[in-house]
Protein backbone atom coordinates (compact mmCIF):
# COMPACT_ATOMS: atom_id res chain seq x y z
CA UNK A 1 0.00 0.00 0.00
CA UNK A 2 2.82 2.42 0.81
CA UNK A 3 4.41 1.83 -2.60
CA UNK A 4 1.07 2.45 -4.28
CA UNK A 5 0.75 5.70 -2.34
CA UNK A 6 4.25 6.74 -3.45
CA UNK A 7 3.48 6.02 -7.12
CA UNK A 8 0.16 7.88 -6.84
CA UNK A 9 1.96 10.85 -5.32
CA UNK A 10 4.48 10.93 -8.15
CA UNK A 11 1.72 10.80 -10.75
CA UNK A 12 -0.46 13.51 -9.22
CA UNK A 13 2.41 15.77 -8.18
CA UNK A 14 3.89 15.61 -11.68
CA UNK A 15 0.63 17.00 -13.04
CA UNK A 16 0.62 19.56 -10.24
CA UNK A 17 4.17 20.72 -11.05
CA UNK A 18 3.53 20.69 -14.80
CA UNK A 19 0.93 23.41 -14.22
CA UNK A 20 3.73 25.72 -13.07
CA UNK A 21 3.00 25.52 -9.34
CA UNK A 22 5.95 26.28 -7.09
CA UNK A 23 5.39 26.46 -3.36
CA UNK A 24 8.26 28.88 -2.65
CA UNK A 25 7.38 31.22 -5.52
CA UNK A 26 3.78 31.33 -4.33
CA UNK A 27 4.98 31.96 -0.76
CA UNK A 28 7.15 34.82 -2.02
CA UNK A 29 4.14 36.45 -3.70
CA UNK A 30 1.98 35.91 -0.62
CA UNK A 31 4.51 37.48 1.76
CA UNK A 32 5.19 40.56 -0.41
CA UNK A 33 8.60 40.90 1.24
CA UNK A 34 11.52 41.78 -1.06
CA UNK A 35 13.91 40.50 1.63
CA UNK A 36 12.45 37.01 1.28
CA UNK A 37 12.65 35.89 -2.36
CA UNK A 38 11.80 32.32 -3.34
CA UNK A 39 15.38 31.01 -3.17
CA UNK A 40 15.81 32.46 0.34
CA UNK A 41 12.60 30.79 1.51
CA UNK A 42 13.84 27.52 -0.03
CA UNK A 43 17.17 27.95 1.76
CA UNK A 44 15.42 28.52 5.10
CA UNK A 45 13.26 25.45 4.57
CA UNK A 46 16.27 23.33 3.52
CA UNK A 47 18.20 24.50 6.60
CA UNK A 48 15.32 23.47 8.84
CA UNK A 49 15.16 20.04 7.18
CA UNK A 50 18.92 19.69 7.63
CA UNK A 51 18.67 20.55 11.34
CA UNK A 52 15.70 18.24 11.92
CA UNK A 53 17.46 15.29 10.26
CA UNK A 54 20.55 15.94 12.37
CA UNK A 55 18.47 16.18 15.55
CA UNK A 56 16.60 12.96 14.77
CA UNK A 57 19.88 11.16 14.15
CA UNK A 58 21.37 12.49 17.38
CA UNK A 59 18.32 11.43 19.41
CA UNK A 60 18.40 7.99 17.81
CA UNK A 61 22.10 7.41 18.57
CA UNK A 62 21.87 8.77 22.12
CA UNK A 63 19.03 6.34 22.90
CA UNK A 64 21.06 3.25 21.89
CA UNK A 65 22.81 1.12 24.47
CA UNK A 66 25.39 0.00 21.90
CA UNK A 67 25.69 2.54 19.05
CA UNK A 68 28.34 0.45 17.27
CA UNK A 69 25.67 -2.03 16.12
CA UNK A 70 23.87 -0.76 12.99
CA UNK A 71 20.12 -0.85 12.57
CA UNK A 72 18.47 -3.61 10.58
CA UNK A 73 17.40 -2.73 7.05
CA UNK A 74 17.23 0.80 5.68
CA UNK A 75 16.94 3.52 8.30
CA UNK A 76 17.78 7.18 8.68
CA UNK A 77 20.67 6.27 10.95
CA UNK A 78 22.15 3.76 8.51
CA UNK A 79 21.88 6.22 5.61
CA UNK A 80 23.52 9.06 7.58
CA UNK A 81 26.33 6.84 8.87
CA UNK A 82 26.97 5.29 5.45
CA UNK A 83 27.29 8.72 3.87
CA UNK A 84 29.50 9.91 6.73
CA UNK A 85 31.78 6.89 6.49
CA UNK A 86 32.11 7.24 2.72
CA UNK A 87 33.01 10.92 3.00
CA UNK A 88 35.49 10.29 5.81
CA UNK A 89 37.22 7.61 3.73
CA UNK A 90 37.40 10.06 0.83
CA UNK A 91 38.76 12.76 3.14
CA UNK A 92 41.56 10.50 4.31
CA UNK A 93 42.55 9.64 0.75
CA UNK A 94 42.54 13.30 -0.33
CA UNK A 95 43.92 15.14 2.71
CA UNK A 96 45.58 12.43 4.79
CA UNK A 97 44.37 10.93 8.05
CA UNK A 98 45.45 13.77 10.36
CA UNK A 99 43.93 16.49 8.20
CA UNK A 100 40.75 14.42 7.75
CA UNK A 101 40.28 14.26 11.52
CA UNK A 102 40.85 17.99 11.85
CA UNK A 103 38.72 19.29 8.98
CA UNK A 104 36.06 16.60 8.64
CA UNK A 105 33.34 18.54 10.52
CA UNK A 106 33.33 21.22 7.84
CA UNK A 107 33.65 18.67 5.04
CA UNK A 108 30.64 16.62 6.17
CA UNK A 109 28.63 19.79 6.80
CA UNK A 110 29.22 20.93 3.20
CA UNK A 111 28.26 17.55 1.77
CA UNK A 112 25.12 16.95 3.83
CA UNK A 113 23.81 20.50 3.59
CA UNK A 114 24.29 20.72 -0.18
CA UNK A 115 22.84 17.22 -0.64
CA UNK A 116 19.67 18.11 1.29
CA UNK A 117 19.17 21.40 -0.54
CA UNK A 118 19.92 19.78 -3.92
CA UNK A 119 17.39 16.98 -3.45
CA UNK A 120 14.73 19.57 -2.60
CA UNK A 121 14.70 20.56 -6.27
CA UNK A 122 13.59 17.06 -7.28
CA UNK A 123 10.32 17.31 -5.37
CA UNK A 124 7.43 18.44 -7.60
CA UNK A 125 6.30 21.96 -6.82
CA UNK A 126 9.55 22.69 -5.00
CA UNK A 127 12.91 24.19 -5.93
CA UNK A 128 16.51 23.98 -4.80
CA UNK A 129 18.03 27.15 -3.34
CA UNK A 130 21.19 26.11 -5.19
CA UNK A 131 19.50 27.05 -8.46
CA UNK A 132 20.21 30.66 -7.50
CA UNK A 133 23.71 32.11 -7.82
CA UNK A 134 23.34 34.05 -4.54
CA UNK A 135 23.14 30.79 -2.58
CA UNK A 136 25.95 28.96 -4.37
CA UNK A 137 28.21 32.01 -4.31
CA UNK A 138 27.69 32.32 -0.55
CA UNK A 139 28.71 28.65 -0.18
CA UNK A 140 31.75 29.24 -2.39
CA UNK A 141 32.85 32.35 -0.47
CA UNK A 142 32.40 30.62 2.87
CA UNK A 143 34.55 27.72 1.68
CA UNK A 144 37.12 30.19 0.32
CA UNK A 145 37.35 31.95 3.68
CA UNK A 146 37.55 28.62 5.51
CA UNK A 147 40.45 27.03 3.63
CA UNK A 148 42.44 30.29 3.61
CA UNK A 149 41.86 30.70 7.33
CA UNK A 150 43.07 27.15 7.95
CA UNK A 151 46.14 27.74 5.79
CA UNK A 152 47.02 30.92 7.69
CA UNK A 153 46.31 29.20 10.98
CA UNK A 154 48.67 26.39 10.04
CA UNK A 155 51.78 28.44 9.19
CA UNK A 156 51.04 32.08 9.90
CA UNK A 157 50.11 34.87 7.50
CA UNK A 158 53.59 35.66 6.17
CA UNK A 159 54.52 32.03 5.48
CA UNK A 160 51.14 31.41 3.88
CA UNK A 161 51.54 34.35 1.51
CA UNK A 162 55.06 33.17 0.62
CA UNK A 163 53.43 29.99 -0.63
CA UNK A 164 51.91 31.99 -3.51
CA UNK A 165 55.30 33.36 -4.59
CA UNK A 166 56.54 30.00 -5.82
CA UNK A 167 59.84 28.24 -5.14
CA UNK A 168 61.98 30.63 -7.22
CA UNK A 169 62.45 34.17 -5.80
CA UNK A 170 63.44 35.50 -9.23
CA UNK A 171 59.97 34.67 -10.59
CA UNK A 172 58.02 35.72 -7.50
CA UNK A 173 56.79 39.00 -9.02
CA UNK A 174 55.32 37.05 -11.94
CA UNK A 175 53.98 34.02 -10.09
CA UNK A 176 52.43 35.82 -7.10
CA UNK A 177 49.71 37.79 -8.97
CA UNK A 178 48.90 34.73 -11.11
CA UNK A 179 48.45 32.58 -7.99
CA UNK A 180 46.35 35.25 -6.27
CA UNK A 181 44.05 35.52 -9.29
CA UNK A 182 43.85 31.72 -9.54
CA UNK A 183 42.82 31.28 -5.91
CA UNK A 184 40.44 34.26 -6.02
CA UNK A 185 38.27 32.74 -8.77
CA UNK A 186 37.70 29.51 -6.84
CA UNK A 187 34.54 30.74 -5.06
CA UNK A 188 33.04 31.76 -8.40
CA UNK A 189 33.97 28.47 -10.09
CA UNK A 190 32.42 26.51 -7.21
CA UNK A 191 29.28 28.66 -7.35
CA UNK A 192 28.81 28.51 -11.12
CA UNK A 193 29.39 24.75 -11.31
CA UNK A 194 26.85 23.96 -8.60
CA UNK A 195 24.27 26.48 -9.78
CA UNK A 196 24.55 25.52 -13.46
CA UNK A 197 24.15 21.79 -12.90
CA UNK A 198 21.25 22.10 -10.49
CA UNK A 199 19.43 24.63 -12.65
CA UNK A 200 19.93 22.45 -15.74
CA UNK A 201 18.68 19.33 -14.00
CA UNK A 202 15.58 21.12 -12.71
CA UNK A 203 14.94 22.52 -16.20
CA UNK A 204 15.05 19.05 -17.79
CA UNK A 205 12.67 17.63 -15.18
CA UNK A 206 10.32 20.58 -15.66
CA UNK A 207 10.27 20.16 -19.45
CA UNK A 208 9.38 16.48 -19.28
CA UNK A 209 6.77 17.15 -16.59
CA UNK A 210 5.09 19.69 -18.88
CA UNK A 211 5.22 17.49 -21.97
CA UNK A 212 4.11 14.21 -20.40
CA UNK A 213 3.13 14.58 -16.73
CA UNK A 214 2.41 10.84 -16.31
CA UNK A 215 5.02 8.08 -15.79
CA UNK A 216 7.66 9.57 -18.13
CA UNK A 217 9.12 12.05 -15.58
CA UNK A 218 9.55 9.34 -12.92
CA UNK A 219 13.02 8.15 -14.13
CA UNK A 220 14.12 11.78 -14.11
CA UNK A 221 13.37 11.95 -10.39
CA UNK A 222 15.98 9.23 -9.93
CA UNK A 223 18.37 11.08 -12.21
CA UNK A 224 17.72 14.28 -10.27
CA UNK A 225 18.61 12.62 -6.97
CA UNK A 226 21.77 11.21 -8.55
CA UNK A 227 22.76 14.62 -9.96
CA UNK A 228 22.09 16.23 -6.57
CA UNK A 229 24.31 13.66 -4.86
CA UNK A 230 27.03 13.99 -7.51
CA UNK A 231 27.15 17.79 -7.33
CA UNK A 232 27.28 17.72 -3.53
CA UNK A 233 30.17 15.26 -3.77
CA UNK A 234 32.02 17.34 -6.40
CA UNK A 235 31.68 20.55 -4.36
CA UNK A 236 32.88 18.75 -1.23
CA UNK A 237 35.73 17.01 -3.06
CA UNK A 238 37.00 20.34 -4.39
CA UNK A 239 36.69 21.76 -0.87
CA UNK A 240 38.86 18.92 0.46
CA UNK A 241 41.42 19.52 -2.29
CA UNK A 242 41.56 23.25 -1.54
CA UNK A 243 41.97 22.60 2.19
CA UNK A 244 44.68 20.05 1.48
CA UNK A 245 46.53 22.48 -0.81
CA UNK A 246 46.26 25.30 1.74
CA UNK A 247 47.66 23.19 4.59
CA UNK A 248 49.95 20.70 2.80
CA UNK A 249 53.02 22.94 2.85
CA UNK A 250 52.56 23.20 6.62
CA UNK A 251 52.94 19.43 6.94
CA UNK A 252 55.92 19.55 4.57
CA UNK A 253 57.61 22.25 6.66
CA UNK A 254 57.10 20.23 9.81
CA UNK A 255 58.61 17.17 8.11
CA UNK A 256 61.65 19.20 7.02
CA UNK A 257 62.07 20.62 10.53
CA UNK A 258 62.23 17.13 12.06
CA UNK A 259 65.08 16.30 9.69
Amino acid sequence: MKYFALIAFLFTSSVWASGGYNFFTNAEHALHNPMLPAHTLALIFGSLVFLVVGLLYRLKVSSLSNPTIPDKGISLRNIVESLGQAMYTTSKSVMGEESAKRYFPYVIFCFCFILVTNVMGVLPGSMSPNQNLNTTLALGIFTFLYFNFQGIRAVGFVSYMKHFAGPMPALALLIFPIEIISISVRPLSLALRLRGNMDGDHLILGIFSELVPYIVPIPFYGMGIFVGFLQAFVFTLLTMIYIGMATAHHDHDEHEAHH
